[in-house]
């Protein structure tokens, strides 16, 4: 079991988001990141991040036919595929660097599905990752990095460059190069991290903040997920993920036409899957292998050990926006290689896997027993859990308007404000996170951070402050002095009738 508690649900009166994302207003840098995010920068050039990662499903594959069969999604080389779905790049931001918890003896953190993108290279696995696709032959094949700064550089937005980096984009050094290329993946980062990517609109949130109801089937599946279903041991809320890994004994997907990459070959003429048919996801355990023996030696681990309890795992993904798809027709695929195109099929492979007629799991060995596999849910509870998580999709619209649109929207004419400057998420390491007040006329101030709950976590200021702005810091410790459980958090300004409200996703 996990030891990440379920941060549970009860009254709030806190905004989880300022604006829905259509309407979001983006940093220069999130701009910058969105423009590279959305341009078609491969070879041929016809494939962008947003061909795998298409918004109107939660930036996970958007095409309903790939989704319905292989769920694999071809490169820019149309006859070359790789081996798992496109992960969501919704939320992936709020991910810790991949690293080993000895209290548990688990791998948390990073992205991709198997945690190779650890973070270690620009501190933000979502950075790393966003730098991989971009020269992978058999995603968007680029034949170096120059090349994909040259294309940036003769895009229509360039001109975003400078102001953001404060220095324009030049390849001429191998350092340039180095340098630029890593401002690519930290753009695109700061794009998947905005609340455009974000967004915290999902009615779930709404119902957080009071602004929208849950059907009592919602209710009820909710009750199911934190109970009976036990989804939340993996899955706990706000995030819906414990960035841990796990082998849920998944069958194959006999679609996939990586088993057929035995017969497609790269320029170089080597073939893209030599083991064809055979192949087997090896999953983290893939990724620890590659890594040296002294990583593990340093933690007092054995390398061989360890590879083969994490063989076979993948990512625990988000639950949000799982179910967000254009219509109801419209197919989605699930899991890390796609082999269930139905969330309610999903849902019955959790609860009937170990009693039920499924195809044997794909990694036999550390297949996830104590949290799935004979739940014992009635047809009727799998369709409230299934209605729950409808509730997780962004974009919902309340029945009615905000009649509190000031203290969410932050309103320039409003006597106090609240930012945040040092940017989220917020980490230990980086010492905490910083709020910049703005008052227009002096007060009494009161700056306090609550979690979930609506709990008070701590008070940060209660004091008369003059006009102008003021900095406070959070070092990431409750009122005890503890440090505070990962999650999100909200920080609340008030002075007088005037209040603000910004969310802080704090991961330790």
């Amino acid at each position: 079991m996990r030891v990440l508690s379920l941060l549970c649900l009860g009254l709030l009166l806190l905004a989880v988001s300022s604006a829905p994302a259509s309407a979001a207003t983006l940093t220069p840098k999130e701009q910058l990141g969105k423009e590279i995010f959305f341009d078609k920068i491969s070879s041929p050039d016809w494939m962008s991040c947003a061909k795998c990662h298409g918004p109107s499903v939660g930036f996970t594959g958007p095409n309903p036919a790939i989704n319905a069969h292989g769920a694999v999604y071809n490169g820019a080389v149309p006859q070359r595929f790789g081996n798992r779905k496109p992960p969501s790049a919704a939320y992936a931001t709020t991910a810790p660097n991949f690293h080993y918890d000895p209290t548990e003896g688990i791998f948390v953190g990073g992205n991709f599905w198997d945690g190779r993108a650890t973070g270690d290279h620009l501190g933000n696995p979502a950075a790393d990752q966003a730098l991989g696709p971009f020269l992978n032959p058999v995603e968007q094949n680029n034949p170096s990095k120059r090349a994909v700064l040259e294309q940036i550089a003769s895009s229509q937005y360039a001109g975003l460059w400078e102001p953001v980096w404060g220095s324009p984009l030049t390849y001429e050094t191998d350092a340039d190069v180095a340098m630029n290329y890593d401002r690519v993946g930290l753009s695109i980062a700061a794009y998947e991290g905005s609340s455009e990517v974000n967004a915290f609109t999902s009615k779930y949130d709404y119902w957080l903040k009071g602004e929208a109801s849950l059907t009592d089937k919602e209710q009820w599946g909710m009750a199911l997920f934190e109970g009976k279903a036990n989804c939340a041991a993996c899955h706990p809320a706000p995030l819906f993920t414990d960035y841990t890994y796990d082998n849920l004994g998944t069958p194959i997907n006999p679609f996939n036409p990586w088993y057929s990459m035995n017969e497609v070959y790269l320029d170089d003429g080597s073939v893209i899957n030599p083991e064809g048919g055979s192949w087997i996801d090896p999953g983290l355990g893939g990724y620890l292998a590659t890594l040296p023996e002294s990583y593990f030696s340093d933690m007092g681990l054995v390398k061989a050990v360890v590879v083969a309890e994490n063989w076979g795992k993948h990512k625990v993904p988000t639950l949000r926006n799982v179910d967000k798809r254009p219509s109801s027709e419209y197919t989605k695929a699930y899991l890390h290689n796609g082999t269930f195109t139905s969330l309610k099929r999903v849902i019955d492979f959790y609860n009937t896997r170990d009693i039920g007629k499924w195809p044997p799991p794909e990694v036999p060995q550390n297949v996830n027993t104590d949290e799935l596999g004979n739940l014992g849910l009635t047809r009727a509870e799998v369709n409230a859990v299934l209605a729950f998580l409808g509730t997780l999709s962004d974009g919902y619209i309340p029945d009615r308007p905000f009649n509190t649109a000031a203290e969410f929207m932050g309103d320039a004419t409003r006597p106090v404000q609240l930012s945040l400057r040092s940017g989220n998420p917020a980490r230990a390491h980086d010492a905490g996170t910083r709020f910049e007040l703005a008052l227009a006329r002096a007060g009494h101030v009161e700056l306090a951070l609550f979690d979930a709950r609506g709990r008070m976590v701590r008070r940060i200021c209660s004091e008369a402050l003059g006009p102008g702005r003021h900095e406070y810091r959070w070092d990431g410790t409750t009122s005890r002095g503890e440090l505070a459980p990962r999650g999100v958090y909200f920080a609340v300004l008030r002075s007088g009738d005037a209040k603000d409200v910004r969310r802080v996703i704090w991961l330790r």
